[in-house]
């Protein structure tokens, strides 16, 4: 499986373009939707006035409240820290823009085989493509392009999804079946296929994932916005605070006779340092960088709050087949009734099995090729006369002159043998049970009223799965196998794949029921499906994924959406969401903790003219207030800066409990949000004072 090529978390031309967007989003209408960033924006328009009052007020006005050079410094940095937040900001949606622009390339109007009915026999007009509406039915033949997302109903190609999956390897889509779904902007390679159109001009798949890898139509997930609730409650408190101090300052100067008032451009640095201005620069950023990530893994999120939903999951519904097996049975061995050679018993599996173009049935010709070694039939020499499989039969085989050979589900075969008014072998019926307690599946062959034994079909485990459910439980995920086989089948093969449950003969209500009662317990559940069946509960899911080359209805049914078509995609989805998680918390407890650092710099600094004993509380022994004051601003801004690469690469996410988690986040962010602020506010203070600028 191939991954779209990440681009450079600071390629030269994202920055130019985030540059430029970071500018264009200083509009009030822009500003106002991040309340943090708006009360910054207009403490920045304030200090702004206040520099061009004190440079004119000189000459017009008399003395200025301080400096016009320390209110331009305390201005300009504060436009700063409002352009580093929408720079962090333009680059995650930078990233999903680039990729959004890739998409658009195969987005093109090409001319369609507009069919009458849906035959390939019948009568054609060629039309543009945007002319086609829903149950259109088109003719694609190889080399065109498919016109619009839709579902074959006749033909089977070989179809290249490069375009918009990054695969280079064809696939194989065909009519009826969980692999009729074709997208838009593909291509037929080989044969034909007649598809009926599922969507409307400018609703298509690859119009809703051009809408969602663009960071700007990103909608806020619930926990952002409950986040941004309470650091709009944050910044008003302080915004009340600081509002009340110039009164207060100006009552107790006037009530000591003496000492300074403070001023508004003071008081506007004061408010900004206090304000949770680091998250609040940085957490747009993080919601579009988790997103962006989901993207880099090949997987469309139909909204934020699925991508944060697989953050919290803790229960895992996987199919079993394709997911945790290989997705095809294969023959393993020949188990022949009493009297019967294993070779009779393969001769007559293979003469069965010689038009079964089905996995299991060329794995069964494969199987006695390699221990028999029959090989070489000519199926005209045989006069052979196939008969198909049914659902009603639920056996396929051949007729031949003078034999008649059936195999299928032990049942099927029992009752067919019955009624040509043989008997069914208490042997055989204990072989069956024993290849389904070991996880098997029994396929019985006979020949006329005579059962000859049986095929041991077997899944296979994929490598390494159980190691992956073993990091899952670490995370405290429990998984839950889902197939339609028996109870005794699926043990088996649950217990082989390490899962922690299991659901066995699942049907769509089942499954639906079943995710019903897990989250009325208060869990959030996952589930992958492709077929029209699993839409139900895909729908139910907090998390569903849907594969790309299943059916229209799963596709739509889910909230995520796999271009890679990998079942295991999920374990990756999951340890995404809690990257996404991890990353918020971990920066929200730096911005809160490094708050701390510049109280200590800023109030002793700012009252000093008006209470000169709070210079006491100058522990980081800071040169000047004006010094003191400048220094806590830069920091504040800067360390946006500083935080942007991990805000767009996230924490790393490690499977370990919810405990070390917690302790280890409070040591790295929660302790290094109050030591960086001491060291970085000193070290620019020290340089600012150096360099003789306060």
């Amino acid at each position: 499986m191939s991954k779209k090529q990440a681009r450079p978390l600071f390629d030269s031309a994202l920055v130019r373009g985030a540059a430029v967007d970071a500018l264009r989003k200083l509009t009030p209408a822009r500003q106002v939707r991040n309340p943090v960033m708006f009360t910054v924006y207009v403490g920045s328009i304030l200090t702004t006035i206040l520099f061009l009052q004190a440079w004119l007020g000189r000459a017009l006005f008399g003395r200025a409240e301080a400096p016009a050079g320390f209110i331009l410094a305390i201005a300009c940095w504060l436009w700063f820290t409002v352009l580093f937040a929408n720079f962090a900001e333009a680059m995650a949606e930078g990233r999903g823009k680039a990729q959004a622009a890739a998409l658009r390339k195969a987005r093109h109007d090409v001319t369609a085989k507009k069919l009458a009915q849906p035959s390939r026999d019948s009568a054609a007009c060629e039309v543009s493509s945007s002319e086609l509406r829903r149950d259109d039915v088109v003719l694609v033949e190889a080399g065109e392009p498919i016109p619009c997302d839709g579902e074959v109903v006749e033909g089977v190609a070989s179809v290249d999804e490069s375009a918009i999956t990054g695969e280079s390897a064809p696939v194989i889509r065909e009519a009826g079946g969980d692999r009729s779904a074709v997208t838009g902007g593909t291509r037929v390679l080989s044969d034909w296929l007649v598809v009926r159109v599922t969507s409307d001009p400018g609703e298509t798949f690859l119009d809703r994932m051009i809408s969602m890898v663009e960071g700007a139509k990103r909608k806020k997930t619930p926990n952002e916005i409950a986040l941004n609730i309470l650091l709009a409650a944050l910044t008003l408190v302080f915004l009340v605070v600081c509002a009340t101090l110039l009164p207060y300052s100006a009552y107790s100067v006037t009530q000591a006779g003496q000492g300074r008032v403070i001023g508004l451009a003071v008081l506007a640095a004061l408010f900004v340092c206090l304000a949770p201005t680091t998250i609040g620069g940085l957490l747009s950023s993080i919601g579009i960088a988790g997103m962006d990530r989901l993207i880099q893994a090949n997987v469309i999120a139909m909204s934020g709050r699925a991508v944060e939903a697989a953050g919290d999951v803790d229960v895992l519904l996987l199919d079993k087949t394709g997911t945790i097996t290989l997705g095809n049975r294969q023959a393993a061995e020949f188990l022949p009734a009493d009297g019967v050679t294993a070779a009779e018993l393969a001769d007559a599996a293979q003469l069965a099995s010689l038009a079964d173009e089905t996995p299991e049935g060329r794995s069964i010709v494969v199987l006695a090729k390699e221990r028999h070694g029959l090989r070489g039939r000519n199926i005209h020499e045989l006069h052979a006369s196939f008969v198909s499989f049914t659902a009603k039969t639920r056996m396929s085989g051949v007729d031949l002159p003078g034999r008649s050979i059936r195999k299928g589900a032990p049942d099927a075969v029992e009752h067919h043998v019955a009624s040509l008014g043989g008997a069914f072998p208490a042997q055989v019926r204990e072989m069956v049970r024993t290849i389904a307690k070991d996880g098997g599946t029994p396929l019985l062959v006979a020949e006329g009223a005579r059962v000859l034994g049986a095929v041991w079909l077997k899944d296979i485990v994929k490598g390494g799965i159980k190691e992956r459910f073993a990091e899952l439980r670490r995370m405290g995920i429990r998984t839950i196998m889902v197939t339609g086989d028996n109870a005794l089948t699926a043990a088996a093969i649950a217990a082989e794949a390490g899962v922690d449950d299991f659901l066995a003969e699942a049907r769509p209500e089942t499954k639906l029921d079943y995710i019903r009662r897990i989250q009325a317990e208060g869990r959030l559940v996952a589930m992958t499906g492709d077929g029209t069946n699993d839409a139900p509960a895909l729908a139910q899911a907090d998390v569903g994924v849907a594969m790309n080359t299943g059916t229209q209805a799963a596709k739509e049914a889910g909230n995520m959406v796999d271009l890679d078509s990998s079942p295991t995609k999920l374990l990756e989805i999951v340890g995404i969401g809690k990257q996404l998680l991890m990353t918020r918390g971990a920066l929200t407890t730096f911005s809160i903790s490094n708050d701390v650092a510049k109280y200590f710099a800023i109030i002793p600094a700012a009252f000093a003219g008006t209470y000169p004993a709070l210079g006491a509380l100058n522990v980081m022994g800071l040169k000047t207030p004006e010094s003191a004051i400048l220094s806590a601003v830069i920091f504040n801004a800067l360390i946006i800066v500083c935080l942007i690469p991990l805000a767009l690469r996230g924490v790393r996410y490690r499977p370990v409990g919810a405990a070390r988690a917690l302790r280890d986040n409070l040591l790295v962010y929660g302790l290094g949000g109050l030591v960086v602020p001491f060291v970085g506010i000193k070290a620019i203070d020290m340089l600012l004072s150096a360099l003789h600028l306060v």
